[in-house]
This record gives structure tokens, C-alpha cells and sequence, in this order.
């Protein structure tokens, strides 16, 4: 076999052994965000399911620099670890919310040509995480009635969007040192 050739294979096996590890270490991030935001106290304790998503941080990692592919499995990973942890309904609301956010996140990204900021991105994946989350609740429990909701969820969404946006800047210095972006 050619040298040359045998030096492709080995560094294309590489790269692939470099991308999982990659991804498995970015998902173990998002366990322990998620982790460390159900610790803390809930951000408004009279309105239900408000949280800023430490661990949409990650996605958003995985989405601008690993690709869709890696942002996907993370978002369902995290929603198949939510669900053997909570249970099928918290499993399923983030499920939904993860995969309408990151579904919305990437049209954004095609629909502007990659030429939008993370800002406008985190602020819509936010809110569309929140929505897909009304929605799985709305087929969950059918005799509720929680559009009455959307008006809370768009503010908090818009907020917790800037926040993750924020956090995700502050934290891409530190990755780019690691030699990750």
C-alpha cells in the first residue's frame, strides 16, 4: 500500500476519533449544565418551566462549529438523558423544544446565509425551544389551555436567548485556546 495513502487513512481515522470524543465530551458539558441549573432556584418560582438553558449553550457550540449532524445527536441525547432521569413527559418536552430550536436555528442560518448573529440566533432557538415545549404539553394534556402562556414564554425566551448568547462569547476564547473553534 502507498505510504501517502496509508498517511490519508490514518489521519481521516483520526479526525473521526477526535470528532466523537469531541462530541462525547461537549454532550458530558451539557449533562452537567443541565445538572447545575435544576440546582439552582427556579428563576420566577410562580411561573413553571422558566429556566435560561446553560445547556443550549453546548448545542449551540456543536451547531456553529461541529455541524448539524453533531448538534442534533446532542440535543436527543439530552433529551433521551432527560427522559431516563424525569421521565417520558420531561423527556419529551425536550425533545420537542430541542428539535424545533435547533430546526429553526438552522433555516435562520440557511435562510441568511450564515451572515445572522449568534444573538438573533440563541434569541429565536430560545423562544422556539419554548414553543415546541407548548406544544409537546399541548398534545400531552389536551384539556389545557396554555397559549395564554406564549406572551410569557416570547419575553422570557428573548432573555434567556441573550443570556446563552452572552455566556456562549464569554466562553468561545477559552475553546479556541483548546484549539476547538
Amino acid at each position: 500500500m502507498d505510504k501517502n495513502l496509508m498517511y490519508n487513512v490514518s489521519e481521516i481515522r483520526l479526525q473521526k476519533t477526535k470528532l466523537i470524543t469531541l462530541t462525547g465530551l461537549l454532550f458530558a458539558i451539557t449533562l452537567v449544565l443541565s445538572v447545575i441549573e435544576n440546582m439552582l432556584p427556579p428563576f420566577l418560582a410562580t411561573l413553571p418551566g422558566l429556566k435560561i438553558g446553560l445547556s443550549n449553550i453546548v448545542v449551540m457550540y456543536a451547531l456553529f462549529f461541529l455541524g448539524r449532524g453533531r448538534a442534533f445527536a446532542i440535543a436527543v441525547l439530552k433529551a433521551l438523558f432527560v427522559f431516563s432521569v424525569k421521565g417520558m413527559v420531561a423527556g419529551l418536552l425536550s425533545l420537542f423544544g430541542g428539535i424545533l430550536s435547533l430546526s429553526v436555528m438552522i433555516f435562520l442560518m440557511i435562510l441568511f446565509n450564515n451572515k445572522i448573529s449568534y444573538l438573533l440566533i440563541s434569541i429565536f432557538g430560545a423562544i422556539f425551544h419554548n414553543l415546541g415545549q407548548l406544544i409537546a404539553v399541548s398534545m400531552i394534556y389536551t384539556n389545557m389551555s396554555l397559549w395564554a402562556y406564549i406572551p410569557v414564554l416570547l419575553a422570557f425566551g428573548t432573555g434567556a436567548g441573550i443570556a446563552t448568547s452572552t455566556l456562549l462569547r464569554f466562553i468561545l476564547p477559552a475553546f479556541k485556546k483548546l484549539g476547538l473553534k
